[in-house]
């Protein structure tokens, strides 16, 4: 493929930004190498592009620097595509066109921290069930200490993906208690401390993410008293990895309230959004673990 013609403004970082991602079947490859499709192969599938046009863009970059070619077989010699840290700092790009496009596109354009229960944002958040969190993804524990978000010790993770929790009440963002679904971050913490024993005996681990620093999370989780992690995606790993819904408040891309039962497989079995019951889903949650450990369905929330 033949390089775009320069924009010219070599003073402007948006200028230069978009002649190595200005096409947008490279954000494209970029979104899907961070959901863990890593080999040719899967990309064109995923992507249902031509390979010539795939092979162009791919070389073009790993030119750039945005993806390294990682060997995974010798003979004969395949390679997958990796995202490299400058390329990793590209997903709070496409988590903020994604942000834009379920408000402004999908959307009637209100800033919201939950979605209707017929929106295609949740449509699509519930396409999840079935599908695998990506091995390589990894969040900053309150310790600072990067972490796997699936437990590898018990059956089934439970990961509830909240906006936001502080330990002091002024720490939040200025009108947060006007943003519909913002508001219940603590009592829905507290809700999973107080029924920890229930899901450690049904056989499941219980995750908090949000997108706050690790330091806030510690704040908050010393204050409260919570007996397990609470994981920071400020990086917006996790988001981007599983296409997560976000909202802009302060400044700062925040996950909406969903909540994910994920098996030791890393395969996701089951999803609540959006969640406008805190204890409800909470109890979803629980339901759903004790039903997949006899070995029934889960009972969802949106039935």
């Amino acid at each position: 493929m033949a390089r775009r013609t320069s924009l010219g403004d070599a003073e402007c970082a948006i200028a230069q930004a978009l002649d190595v991602v200005g096409d947008w079947w490279t954000l494209l490859i970029v979104r899907d190498s961070a959901r863990g499709a890593h080999r040719f192969e899967e990309l064109q599938r995923e992507l249902g592009m031509s390979r010539k046009v795939l092979a162009e863009r791919l070389k073009l970059l790993v030119d750039a620097g945005v993806l390294e070619k990682v060997p995974y077989q010798e003979r004969p010699v395949r390679h997958e595509y990796r995202l490299t840290p400058r390329g990793r700092g590209l997903l709070p790009v496409l988590i903020a066109l994604q942000d834009w496009g379920d408000t402004w596109v999908l959307g009637e354009g209100e800033l919201m921290a939950t979605a209707t229960d017929t929106s295609r944002e949740a449509a699509r958040i519930h396409a999840l069930r079935g599908t695998r969190v990506p091995d390589d993804v990894q969040l900053v524990g309150s310790d600072g200490e990067l972490r796997d978000p699936v437990s590898a010790r018990t059956p089934f993770t439970v990961l509830y993906c909240f906006p936001g929790a502080y330990a002091r009440s002024e720490s939040y963002p200025p009108g947060w208690s006007g943003i519909p679904g913002a508001p219940g971050c603590t009592l829905e913490s507290c809700t999973y401390r107080d029924q920890l024993a229930e899901f450690t005996a049904a056989g499941a681990s219980v995750h908090g993410v949000s997108t706050q620093r690790p330091d806030e999370q510690r704040a908050f989780a010393e204050k409260e008293r919570l007996r397990f992690p609470l994981l920071s995606d400020a990086d917006l790993a996790l988001a981007a990895a599983l296409r997560l819904p976000t909202f802009r408040a302060a400044g700062v891309s925040r996950l909406k309230r969903l909540t994910l039962v994920i098996d030791r497989e890393r395969v996701i079995r089951e999803v609540f959004y959006p969640v406008t019951d805190i204890a409800a889903s909470v109890e979803a949650a629980l339901t759903a673990v004790r039903e997949r450990q006899a070995g029934g369905l889960p009972v969802r929330l949106d039935d």
